[in-house]
């Protein structure tokens, strides 16, 4: 009974805000003139229907993109943007945006990726088009790089944690001014480092945010950097150990042949990959080396990508890649981002020295003087949710097993872990739930589904108590869908009934995994 009358209180509220313009307690443009502690508000004004433009590098409009159009149907809205000094060296850049009619009531902030020092732009508005208010960071520094954490300890820590945070309570203060009240609840939706960020949330600053979406967590950031740096030196050494695109296609359908039809479907999709038995060495040239087989050397770099490190110094495991990611390899192994990410983690962050080269990579030591020096600053490896469990916050976090830049290892390994130190699933199932997409890359794209409505099961769960028991993701090609299916809480998964097509979601049930199989 609770849960219908918190339900039918929503939609009383919903009904109320629809069609009404919002009666302001500051104006738009009064908003420039707010007083907020450690922040200056830089520019407060109203943005009419279909009028944004993202600025470009210069300052200017950006050039017209494949966003234009969203930024097109985008309604009226008040767009403020602060600068916040928390720390005497902190330059943390932000904006709000807020309806200026049919406000939802609610917040909602986006996170970044890699790097990225810049405003999420797209990402805004798209959660302004939901009818939420939305913030967004630079994170405190401008750029795609890690050379703004040279001699600058405090931007480091803005990049980790704290600009998220500050900029989190300054829009809620912001909003509160603009509107006859706060925001009744608030969520963020981050993906890769966006994921970090959002884990980093849920451990640090558990009354932040009713509902977290965290998707392909970055959360081992210093193990990520140390696994592709140690590849790519790997392979720069080595030519001949390095894998082609139709290399990497040879080992792809290789996995599949071995793999795929585990689960009872042959889709060409691994449904859960940590149950694939396959060895690389199954494509060994057994004579002279031509496109049907790998040569000792690149047999030798598949097992490298698949396979886990370990820190010396505290036994942890960190995630190689799975099987089923091949397709997003490169020739020097991980993508270029997770590569160019790693550099720059040494370079500026763990050995301060912007000459500092992959090969002086030493793997038996520093992925244990990465994550020591790291401190917990960027890594968001802390299991203890039941501050932000007790005050009763959700947080689904989803990856794709595909995932080429973030092992989606990661991902279960953390579950794992959060189930262990707070007592089982039962203990959890009710607040936090991961959802693992088979067949998706990083963050999106693959053969798999993988598109999904993660905002709306989130609210489902924190305003309606209806928790996602499963989310209907669908496969599209040329604009068309052609396979729909659900992905389910793990452990369990989308189990074929055994009648019907296997490209609908309603012919599949989640279910508990049968005990592992044996495969090549």
């Amino acid at each position: 009974m609770r849960v219908l009358a918190g339900g039918l209180c929503a939609l009383l509220v919903a009904a109320l805000l629809i069609d009404r313009p919002l009666r302001a307690a500051t104006s738009c443009e009064g908003l420039a003139s707010l007083t907020l502690p450690n922040a200056t508000i830089t520019a407060a004004q109203v943005v009419e229907a279909g009028a944004f433009a993202p600025p470009g590098p210069g300052g200017g409009a950006a050039p017209a993109g494949a966003g234009s159009q969203a930024f097109r149907a985008l309604p009226a809205f008040c767009r403020v943007a602060a600068t916040l000094r928390p720390s005497s060296d902190s330059d943390i850049k932000i904006e709000v945006w807020m309806p200026a009619a049919n406000w939802n009531g609610k917040f909602q902030a986006v996170g970044n990726g890699a790097f990225n020092g810049a405003i999420g732009y797209p990402a805004l508005a798209t959660a302004l088009g939901r009818g939420y208010a939305a913030a967004s960071t630079d994170t405190g520094h401008v750029g795609g790089g890690a050379s703004f954490a040279l001699g600058h300890p405090e931007k480091v820590v803005d990049f980790g944690w704290r600009a998220v945070h500050e900029m989190t309570v300054t829009s809620k203060t912001i909003i509160a001014a603009h509107y006859e009240a706060g925001p009744r609840l608030s969520y963020w939706n981050g993906c890769s480092a966006g994921g970090r960020q959002a884990l980093k949330e849920a451990q640090r600053f558990p009354a932040d945010f009713n509902g977290i979406i965290a998707g392909a967590p970055g959360l081992d950031w210093t193990g990520r950097a140390s696994q592709a740096v140690h590849v790519a030196q790997t392979l720069q050494k080595n030519e001949g150990a390095r894998l082609s695109p139709a290399n990497t296609q040879l080992l792809h359908g290789a996995v599949l042949e071995a793999c795929d039809a585990l689960d009872g479907v042959k889709d060409r999709v691994v449904d859960d990959p940590t149950r694939c038995r396959f060895d690389p060495a199954l494509l060994q040239c057994k004579g002279t080396a031509d496109a049907s087989c790998l040569t000792p050397a690149q047999v030798t770099t598949a097992r490298l990508l698949y396979a886990p490190q370990v820190n010396s110094t505290t036994k942890r495991e960190v995630a190689g890649l799975l099987p089923g990611s091949e397709l997003g390899w490169t020739d020097l192994g991980w993508s270029a981002s997770a590569r160019a990410t790693g550099l720059d983690q040494f370079r500026f962050l763990v050995f301060k020295d912007p000459r500092w080269d992959i090969d002086r990579f030493n793997v038996a030591t520093d992925l244990a003087r990465a994550e020591e020096a790291d401190d917990n600053t960027i890594n968001a490896l802390d299991p203890n949710l039941r501050p932000f469990i007790d005050r009763g916050g959700k947080l689904i976090q989803y990856h794709g097993w595909s995932d080429p830049q973030i092992s989606p290892g990661n991902s279960v390994q953390y579950y794992r872990r959060v189930m262990e130190a707070l007592g089982g699933a039962g203990k959890v199932h009710a607040s936090y739930r991961l959802f693992m997409a088979p067949g998706m890359g990083h963050c999106s794209g693959g053969d798999g589904p993988n598109t999904f409505d993660m905002v709306s099961a989130l609210e489902q769960w924190v305003e309606s108590g209806k928790a996602p028991d499963e989310i209907i993701a669908s496969h599209s090609t040329n604009r068309v869908v052609d396979r729909t299916r659900p992905l389910c809480p793990y452990p369990q998964m989308a189990t074929y009934k055994g009648s019907g097509s296997t490209d609908e979601a309603a012919n599949f049930v989640c279910k508990a995994p049968p005990a592992s199989p044996a495969s090549r």
